[in-house]
């Protein structure tokens, strides 16, 4: 009967301790709750934001049966919202597409700080000689150039650190995207003639942000 009662003992023993860790188990997951939440109100993160301003063309054909061809500068503009945190740019690659698919190598950008509230531009040259794309992207582009308008889309990939005070947040995977809808041939009124061989169109267009 002695050991009987002692085993019983000992489960009711085990039963308190668990009881006891996952109550505190709860309570540690609550208290790191709140203080999540109360960082989150002191700092309010937002993303950082993109617009892409204008582009220049300088080459853009596509050649049979289904290559391109293209040389296009964009001027990409860039501020840090927070007043708490800066953003570290450790990679940034830019490239063009067009219907999802690469027609561009990519180009990258110089690494940089952005503190708080600060605003960077960038002037990249995105461009591809003899870049392969699928049969039916050839001919759809083929006919968007013939019709005067082609609808690209200029992404960003990189990775970016996040800065508060002394502490420094691991890296994330930073993706943008910007439509831009250029108007080749001229025939818009925002094409400006650059040089003896360009055109520069201006876009001002908010681009896609995911981090």
């Amino acid at each position: 009967m002695s050991d009987v009662k002692e085993c019983t003992h000992h489960k009711e023993k085990r039963r308190r301790l668990l009881r006891r860790c996952c109550a505190g188990l709860l309570i540690f997951n609550f208290i790191l709750l709140v203080l999540i939440l109360i960082i989150w109100a002191i700092l309010q993160p937002k993303k950082p934001q993109f617009i892409i301003q204008d582009a220049t063309v300088y080459a853009f054909n596509v050649s049979a049966p289904n290559f391109i061809t293209s040389s296009i500068q964009v001027t990409i503009y860039s501020r840090n919202p927070n007043d708490k945190i800066g953003v570290y740019y450790d990679k940034l690659d830019v490239f063009a597409t067009y219907r999802s698919q690469q027609i561009t190598y990519y180009t990258a950008i110089p690494s940089v700080y952005q503190g708080h509230k600060d605003v960077n531009v960038w002037s990249p040259f995105v461009s591809g000689v003899n870049v392969p794309v699928a049969p039916y992207n050839g001919a759809s582009l083929s006919q968007d150039q013939a019709a005067g308008t082609v609808g690209l889309t200029f992404k960003i990939d990189g990775r970016v650190r996040f800065k508060v005070s002394s502490y420094i947040s691991r890296r994330y995977h930073l993706h943008v995207k910007c439509p831009a809808r250029i108007d080749f041939g001229g025939r818009s009124s925002s094409g400006v003639i650059v040089g003896s061989n360009a055109v520069k169109y201006q876009l001002t267009q908010s681009c896609g942000v995911t981090v």
